[in-house]
């Protein structure tokens, strides 16, 4: 009893260790494109069918027996697809196998094989949707392979064998179906399986070749999960990319197509606001964005702002005669300037001809040019230094009588413009001077 518990437990062991590589296939397919929480990937399933010694892989003499007798067997499963071509299931399998004529011993023999309970693990391997249109699939073949443990017992009366009480022993299932999505949830599934027993006892004659027995079933699986969900065994990952992709490329042509009406719009308003801010609707030869006096009046001559231009003021210019009088004063002045010698300083007996020279250009509004000359006696420089002197020396004179220092021009020229000869002291006399010149 207590080896009946151990292997049981074994058997449990593997289940629990097929449901920890279900809970490691999140972590895996989280970054796939399409995510299985869009899915079922949990299902049950049930069958019923006939159960025989006979399997394509025995010989001639059909193993220990050479003639099946089918009898029923039923059983069910519990699946975790991981991909739409890969799942893990937990199989049960229980039944009766049974066979008659055996090829050594009492040739009318016969001998049942009860199987009390079978557990398995097995791989189920999906030949994917590949299909480009369809994303759920309607016909899908499977294969499937693992490993199991069986109690099973014989009762024989064939000469050469014995009957056996339950035993527990290891098998290996390998099968091949199909499954038909007759919905979202549900397939019909049409199945066979042959499973290879671990020793040559199974049917109560003990040989050296190992016993074989199988399974044709037909059974119904339904899904687990959100309703109107498909499973994920029956998804074409291929279609569904397809269809995705399609998706994505409508949305990206839609926003293309936004985005280059928004930009027409934009170059639209951009065209407007240019003819409207560079027109000119008043005609004034300025654009209306540097406008600031805009719908002026036709013909009127603006500023650079498009603001109208202020009429000039009439400038009436008083037409200056200068008669001989005039001249005959100034030349008077010219005759009786003296400075002390060597300077600027103009000598009181000057003042009287100065006086009347500045009161000509105040009566008269004359303006004045006064030059002043030297001989050349002395360096250039100094020269002309005194006569830029007394060149201002007479203009502030003139000023301080009334005159307007704007209207008197003062220049020195040394002895550049000399009017006689400085090799005589008479030349020299006359080139020191200061020239008025009225205008």
């Amino acid at each position: 009893m207590k080896s009946n518990f151990t292997k049981a437990a074994m058997v449990l062991s593997l289940v629990g260790l097929s449901s920890q590589l279900f809970a490691q296939d999140d972590a895996k397919i989280s970054g796939d494109r399409f995510s299985k929480k869009d899915f079922r990937t949990w299902s049950i399933g049930l069958n019923g069918g006939m159960l025989t010694h006979y399997t394509p892989f025995n010989s001639r003499t059909n193993g220990d027996y050479s003639t099946p007798y089918e009898q029923w067997g039923y059983g069910g499963y519990i699946k975790k697809q991981i991909l739409p071509g890969f799942g893990i299931q937990a199989d049960f399998l229980a039944g009766k196998v049974e066979g008659g004529r055996p090829n050594l011993g009492t040739p009318n023999a016969r001998f049942t094989s009860t199987i009390d309970w079978s557990a398995a693990v097995s791989g189920n391997f999906t030949i994917a949707n590949m299909s480009l249109n369809q994303k759920r699939n309607i016909l899908s073949p499977y294969l499937t392979a693992g490993a199991g443990y069986m109690s099973s017992s014989a009762n024989t009366n064939a000469s050469n064998g014995a009957n056996t009480a339950f035993r527990e022993n290891w098998f290996v299932p390998i099968g091949a179906g199909f499954k038909f999505g007759v919905s979202k949830g549900v397939n019909i599934d049409l199945g066979y399986t042959v499973n290879f027993m671990k020793d040559g006892n199974f049917d109560g004659i003990q040989s050296s070749a190992n016993d074989r027995f199988s399974y044709a079933h037909a059974g119904i699986e339904i899904a687990l999960g959100r309703k109107g969900t498909s499973q994920l065994q029956n998804f074409s990952a291929i279609a569904a990319l397809r269809e995705a992709s399609a998706a994505e490329s409508a949305e990206l042509k839609r926003q293309l197509a936004m985005s280059e009406e928004a930009a027409r719009r934009d170059r639209e308003a951009i065209a407007a606001k240019y003819a409207q801010e560079m027109g000119d609707d008043d005609a004034d030869g300025v654009a209306n964005k540097f406008d600031k006096c805009p719908g002026t009046v036709a013909n009127t001559t603006v500023d650079g702002a498009g603001c109208p231009l202020k009429a000039p003021a009439q400038i009436v210019r008083e037409k200056i005669v200068i008669t001989e009088a005039d001249r005959k004063v100034v030349d008077e002045a010219i005759r009786n300037l003296e400075f002390d010698l060597g300077k600027a300083t103009i000598r009181a007996t000057s003042n009287p001809t100065l006086d009347r020279v500045a009161a000509l250009l105040v009566e008269k509004n004359f303006s004045l040019k006064l030059a002043g000359h030297t001989d050349n006696t002395g360096s250039m420089a100094l020269n002309l230094r005194l006569s830029k002197d007394r060149a201002e020396s007479v203009k502030a004179y003139l000023v301080s009588q009334g005159a307007n220092a704007s209207r008197i021009e003062a220049t020195g020229y040394g002895p550049n413009q000399p009017i006689a000869s400085n090799k005589t002291a008479d030349g020299r006399q006359k080139n020191r001077r200061v020239e008025f010149s009225l205008f």
